[in-house]
């Protein structure tokens, strides 16, 4: 156990792709009074913009809701600090109860805006060629059924610009990967909790000089075990099954990319061509 992650969202705000229809009918959950932001690419994949488009109001007869758009454009700007007891920010994530005494966790909260359908940023991957069947089209189907979420993060690129840095986002297919996480194999699954458990007890997680400079952690791990499921055959998980052989094989390519100094976000799979790194 290392800490606990929070993902949630605002119930009178939603994203929708670029020139698509405003919803009639929406999920319980929300508001009867909604703010509807249009995504709008930025010059870099995967990153965006919220334009705000229309205000959306609940009927009380027939319990759909009426658009009404906007005629001034306004972007929307990011808002990570909802709490005032917040430690420090890393990415899109505020860091909290790191200083709270054990068997407390810290816990990192990510406030992102819900966009309800598959963003025509990732129009292409439902349908891209899987050499090894996985994730297969039930999968499939159930990720894009899920949409995705919008994050308050700038490009490291764009963070000291006056304007990017507080307006920019960028695309989280978080949900996408929870389905694909529990798609997998059962020798998948025991596999990803050895590699969790080696990286933690085998101190991979910290910088030899300074236990408190992390190196390693789940994100890599999980990464890591994506791109293995995708890019090896099934066969190849199964067949004469040795968890210690598969664990050891996966580790020298994690000792690949720390030579590179190159880890390739699985979430960009979604939005940019397969980019192989097994070997």
């Amino acid at each position: 156990m290392g800490d606990v992650d929070v993902m949630y969202y605002w119930s009178t705000d939603l994203a929708i792709p670029r020139g698509h229809r405003p919803p009639t009918q929406l999920p319980a959950e929300f508001h009867n009074s909604v703010q509807v932001h249009e995504i709008i690419d930025s010059h870099l994949p995967g990153y965006v913009y919220l334009e705000l488009r229309y205000l959306l109001t609940e009927c009380i007869d027939d319990d759909k809701y009426s658009a009404v758009e906007y005629e001034e454009q306004v972007y929307f700007q990011q808002d990570r600090y909802p709490f005032a007891d917040t430690n420090y920010i890393h990415g899109p994530a505020v860091i909290s109860g790191t200083s709270l005494p054990a068997p407390l966790l810290p816990i990192d909260t990510v406030r992102c805006v819900r966009c309800l359908v598959w963003p025509s940023q990732a129009v292409d991957w439902p349908s891209r060629r899987r050499h090894y069947g996985w994730p297969d089209s039930a999968t499939v189907n159930c990720v894009v059924a899920n949409g995705c979420d919008v994050v308050p993060v700038a490009h490291r690129q764009c963070r000291q610009h006056k304007w990017m840095g507080d307006y920019q986002w960028r695309l989280s297919f978080l949900r996408a990967e929870i389905v694909l996480i529990n798609s997998w194999m059962p020798v998948q699954q025991i596999v990803y909790h050895m590699l969790r458990v080696f990286a933690k007890t085998g101190r991979l997680t910290y910088h030899a000089d300074s236990c408190e400079t992390l190196t390693l952690n789940n994100y890599h791990i999980k990464t890591l075990m994506l791109w293995a499921c995708e890019l090896k055959s099934k066969s190849w998980w199964t067949d004469g099954l040795n968890l210690v052989r598969i664990c050891v094989q996966l580790l020298r390519i994690l000792g690949d990319w720390l030579t590179d100094a190159y880890c390739q976000h699985y979430c960009q799979h979604f939005i940019s061509n397969l980019k192989t790194h097994s070997k």
